[in-house]
């Protein structure tokens, strides 16, 4: 299984995937989509890449370990939720800000958008975790 073909044309189409994914999360909150959906994307494109070029390659191309991954998903979430409680509206609801990156260019930020961005992470942390596991004990 492990071809030529394989480990050349993986490494490309893991970085597509990753892209698309992101995608995905954005477009979530106006498409189909989301968190969830583009964190299986980009689990699925790292899964992929383990397959085509093993374990070591794939811990070097997250930079963190994948539990730290999910874990900082866990709380960006979590944060997502407290901010709304700070601020007196109930758990979870959505507050949008504009901060302004340059003259006259803001840019919508909003707790839905965090909230996704967690769970994006704890996806992609946790299945990465059991596919690098699986792939480790082969």
């Amino acid at each position: 299984m492990n071809t030529l073909i394989l480990r050349t044309i993986v490494p490309l189409l893991t970085g597509l995937m990753v892209i698309y994914s992101i995608v995905v999360l954005l477009a979530g909150h106006n498409d189909p989509g989301g968190g969830f959906i583009g964190g299986l994307i980009a689990a699925s494109a790292f899964a992929l890449y383990g397959i085509a070029c093993g374990v070591a390659p794939v811990r070097r191309a997250l930079y963190f370990h994948p539990v730290s991954i999910a874990a900082f998903g866990m709380l960006l979430s979590a944060l997502s939720g407290v901010i709304s409680l700070y601020k007196g509206v109930p758990f979870l609801t959505g507050l949008w800000w504009f901060p302004e990156i340059a003259k006259g260019v803001e840019v919508p930020l909003s707790t839905p958008l965090m909230f996704d961005i967690g769970v994006w992470l704890v996806v992609v942390g946790s299945l990465v975790t059991i596919a690098l596991a699986l792939e480790e004990k082969e």
